[in-house]
Formats: C-alpha cells, sequence, structure tokens
C-alpha cells in the first residue's frame, strides 16, 4: 500500500525537508485587513510583524475548509492507496473537524490531531513519511502517531506579549508589565493545550540560553533522534550559539533549524523560539 502523508502549514517544516520527505502542505488562512492570503504562499512572517506596526493590528487566521481538504485528499487518492495528514491540535483550530469532515466523504483518509502546533506536528509528519517509506499501513502509522503525541515536548519562549495582547489573550497591563520587566514567559503544549511555564527575565538572548539548559540539561527521559529549534526571525549568530549550546547538552542525531509560518508567528510576534523533541 502506497501512503502519502500531507500536514497543515501550521507544522513549520522548511521547505527541503517536506520535500524531501514527500510531504504536502495544506496552506491555512491569513486575514489582512480585506484580504484572505494563504499561509506561505501569498503572505510571509515578516508580512505580517509590518503590517502589525503599521496599523497596531492583528492578522486572523482561518482554517483549510472540508473544501479545500476534499479537493486535496482526492487529488492525492488518484495515486495512492491512502492519506494521513497531520492536523494542527484541535484544541486551537477547526483544521482537524474539517479534515474528519472531508475525509469521512472522500475515504481512504487517516486525519491525525496532533495535539500540538508548529514542528511538534512536523516530528510526526516526517515520522509518519518513514513510516510510510518503510511498507506500513496507514492503519499502522495512524496507530503508532496516536500513541507519539503525549510523548512529544514542545515550549516556545516569547519575546514580546504584544501579539498576545492584541489577540485579545492578555490584557494590556500585563503586557506592558511584562515589557517594562523584561520578562519572556515560556509557553508549553501539553494535553493539547497552551499554558504558561516559567518566566525568564533579562535580554532574549541570556533568556533563550537559560531555556534551552532548563530543557536539556542532566536529562535522561529525552529521545535523541531528532529535535527542532524553531524561531519567527531570531538573529543568525545567536541562533548558532544556541545550536552549539544544544550540541553540547545533548547528543541528538538530527537538529533541524526552522522557520515559524504565519499562522503560529502571527500569535507568538518576531524573535519568538523554542526546542521541540520527544521524550521517551
Amino acid at each position: 500500500m502506497r501512503v502519502k502523508i500531507t500536514a497543515d502549514s501550521t507544522c513549520d517544516l522548511p521547505r527541503d525537508i517536506s520535500e524531501k520527505y514527500g510531504i504536502r502542505i495544506l496552506p491555512l488562512h491569513i486575514i489582512k485587513g480585506s484580504e484572505d492570503l494563504l499561509d506561505g504562499i501569498e503572505i510571509t512572517p515578516n508580512d505580517i510583524f509590518r503590517y502589525v506596526e503599521a496599523t497596531d493590528d492583528m492578522c486572523k487566521t482561518a482554517a483549510v475548509s472540508v473544501g479545500e481538504y476534499e479537493k486535496a485528499f482526492r487529488e492525492e487518492l488518484r495515486d495512492c492507496e491512502a492519506v494521513i495528514h497531520i492536523n494542527i491540535s484541535s484544541e486551537f483550530s477547526a483544521c482537524h473537524q474539517n479534515a474528519c469532515i472531508a475525509a469521512a466523504e472522500v475515504g481512504g483518509v487517516y486525519p491525525i490531531d496532533s495535539r500540538n502546533l508548529s514542528s511538534g506536528s512536523g516530528h510526526l509528519a516526517i515520522d509518519a513519511a518513514i513510516m510510510a517509506a518503510d511498507g506500513m499501513t496507514a492503519e499502522e502509522i495512524s496507530k503508532k502517531l496516536k500513541e507519539d503525541t503525549s510523548k512529544l515536548e514542545v515550549s516556545f519562549v516569547l519575546n514580546t506579549l504584544r501579539y498576545l495582547h492584541l489577540g485579545g489573550r492578555c490584557s494590556g497591563v500585563a503586557a506592558l508589565g511584562a515589557n517594562l520587566l523584561q520578562l519572556r514567559p515560556c509557553i508549553e503544549v501539553r494535553d493539547g493545550k497552551m499554558g504558561v511555564g516559567k518566566k525568564y527575565r533579562g535580554n532574549m538572548e541570556k533568556c533563550l540560553k537559560q531555556y534551552i539548559t532548563d530543557r536539556l540539561a542532566e536529562r535522561d527521559d529525552i529521545d535523541m533522534k531528532r529535535i527542532f529549534i524553531t524561531h519567527s526571525g531570531v538573529d543568525p549568530r545567536l541562533l548558532e550559539q544556541l545550536k552549539n549550546l544544544i550540541t553540547q547538552l545533548a547528543s541528538f542525531e538530527e537538529v533541524i533549524e526552522s522557520e515559524a509560518g504565519c499562522t503560529i508567528s502571527n500569535h507568538c510576534g518576531p524573535q519568538c523560539l523554542g526546542i521541540l523533541f520527544y521524550t521517551v
């Protein structure tokens, strides 16, 4: 059985990685003023950041529609026997619900609620593609992915609370106070939902180095096969330092740098960074 892997654009896979594994990316919608634009195709994160600076207004995000999923699934099923589709957590978006409706209509499609976002979902997409290449059936892949969603450790450190404030997820007083105190909250994904973890204080470079150390140092429960370092526009010099720190703290077989797409960047703002990996 030939199984095709597809995923929402929220998986934040670099293009070379999605092409390497043959993963089709289905874009969410970004609503900028009166424009409805496709994530990563018709709009970039920098476009969003410039819009916010110019208007002090947020873009909005919208799920892939049932019709768009149906069209994509039918296209893929012309050349394969089954499709595995990886969705952003159903707690964050209607994408999974829409994919399930489309799958029921089309048949032969297995939507997976990643219970995650960004390259947390990207991990699952890559692993699904590897399993498909190894000849596993869609049922076997689906079962394994559902088991692995709870093993992902996904977190980010925010450089600013402005975007959460504009999106109605943080009060103006809290955002102002965090800015004045140089507080950088760590956002964690647990059980498919986001929560606030440790709050770091100081300049972003110092906070990110401490965050990575906190996440990786002296642990024996990390799966070392792969780690993503995903960001929304962090200085390349600092990125190199952070990659070196990761290799000092843990012996991952693969370290993948990825830039957050529009959907994630629209909520986290610029210069956000996270590390995402499996636990055992």
